[in-house]
């Protein structure tokens, strides 16, 4: 007869054997969607230098430099690493990509930015189509939903003493009026995710990522990292304007797959831009792309003490080198 909770236990003690080493356990296989993304690229090759067997799930880009890359990677890793071709409006597309899995990743980032409310209603279907999708295949055990600090860091109060935490989200009816449709995108999908995964039962952790630098940032991410800036200067002004390195962001996320004592949200950076210096240093890594203003040019002659609150994620990697 079959058991469901004894083979979600089997699962369970697969992982487990996974993350302590044992030897014979074979390294399960995970699902990386949209792998063609800025970081959903980093991620796809931190599991399979890790030796997880992979699918790599990406939508029909045309051939971008990251979808080439990770071409490369398949003849590298022919045996561990599958590509699929998926639509997000397409629910069985998606499903067929997850078919054997025991987790996901999932990284929403629209290549053509966040001009206008049509592409956050694009995101927030193809989250819940995920999310749906995981519910539907056998053996998931975890999603790993890559989200950001922009979906807590909006609302009418930003410039209050108040510490933002995961217990914070951003106000929509604020982002609709300053017209952040990439905050909003990240508010509402992340929001949708949550409450369907609750719904289906689903342990979901998110990864809440602060501004993403790294190799070639500006060259194959540009859209998204403006997307992410929009509102910079009242960022910085408060406070809540963090990056966080991708390198760092993908052993994050692999982190919380590997961890079962993970739970809820997770705010991701390795620091907050809150002196002229830092606020330079940022404009340099991303020019030509964008620029932060001088502080001079800011209407207050100093930036708030530091707000973003991250102690989850301390605990989370604490022994993790970086």
């Amino acid at each position: 007869m079959y058991d469901p909770i004894e083979k979600r236990e089997k699962l369970r003690r697969k992982m487990k054997g996974l993350i302590e080493g044992e030897k014979g356990i074979e390294r399960p296989t995970v699902c990386v969607l949209d792998a063609y993304t800025y970081v959903g690229f980093w991620i796809l090759k931190g599991l399979l230098i890790k030796g997880y067997s992979v699918h790599a799930a990406i939508q029909k880009n045309g051939e971008t430099e990251i979808v080439k890359k990770i071409i490369e990677l398949e003849k590298t890793y022919e045996n561990r690493l599958s590509i699929f071709s998926v639509d997000m409006l397409d629910y069985h597309s998606i499903l067929e990509s997850m078919k054997g899995c025991v987790a996901l990743f999932c990284c929403l980032d629209s290549s053509d930015g966040y001009e206008d409310e049509n592409m956050v209603e694009l995101e927030v279907r193809g989250a819940i189509n995920v999310v749906e999708a995981c519910a539907q295949t056998e053996n998931m055990e975890k999603i790993v939903f890559s989200s950001s600090l922009t979906a807590a860091i909006w609302r009418d109060n930003i410039s209050s003493d108040k510490d933002v935490d995961e217990r914070s989200w951003s106000n929509q009816d604020f982002c609709k009026k300053l017209k952040l449709w990439y905050a909003l995108a990240k508010t509402q999908s992340e929001q949708a995710a949550w409450a369907l995964a609750m719904d289906r039962r689903l342990k979901m952790i998110s990864i809440n990522a602060g501004l993403v630098l790294g190799p070639s940032v500006s060259q194959q991410s540009p859209k998204v990292t403006m997307s992410y800036l929009k509102g910079a200067e009242q960022m910085y002004e408060n406070g809540v304007l963090a990056f966080v390195d991708v390198n760092f962001l993908a052993d994050v996320h692999v982190k919380a797959l590997e961890d079962e004592s993970t739970c809820g949200r997770y705010f991701c950076f390795n620091q907050i831009v809150n002196t002229e210096e830092e606020a330079l240093k940022l404009a340099q890594s991303l020019t030509p792309l964008i620029s932060i203003p001088n502080r001079k040019e800011y209407h207050t002659s100093e930036a708030q003490a530091e707000r973003l609150r991250n102690n989850k994620l301390n605990k989370l990697v604490e022994g993790t080198a970086y």
